[in-house]
């Protein structure tokens, strides 16, 4: 059964606990977590503050918004190229 998804700001905050003084142990018990995940996310976010998790996160779904675009005018250039073929 999957558990709780965390934000990218979650992440962050819950990787600060240990820096704060807590043990690793205690956090990943308190937040329901493996001990592996908490490393994969300090491999991931450990060098990040709450401010740069924001802006990843913004960048992201800049970015997928960018890639949509991309595929709707390359998908209208394909029907255009497509139309002149049949109408030559």
């Amino acid at each position: 059964m999957k558990g709780k998804r965390f934000s990218t700001e979650e992440k962050v905050r819950i990787l600060r606990e240990v820096d704060g003084g807590k043990s690793i142990v205690e956090v990943c018990r308190e937040k329901n977590i493996s001990d592996v995940t908490f490393h994969r996310w300090r491999k991931q976010f450990g060098h990040m503050n709450l401010n740069e998790a924001r802006r990843l996160k913004e960048l992201e779904r800049e970015n997928t918004e960018l890639k949509k675009m991309l595929a709707d005018a390359m998908l209208a250039k394909k029907v255009l190229e497509y139309a002149l073929e049949k109408k030559l």
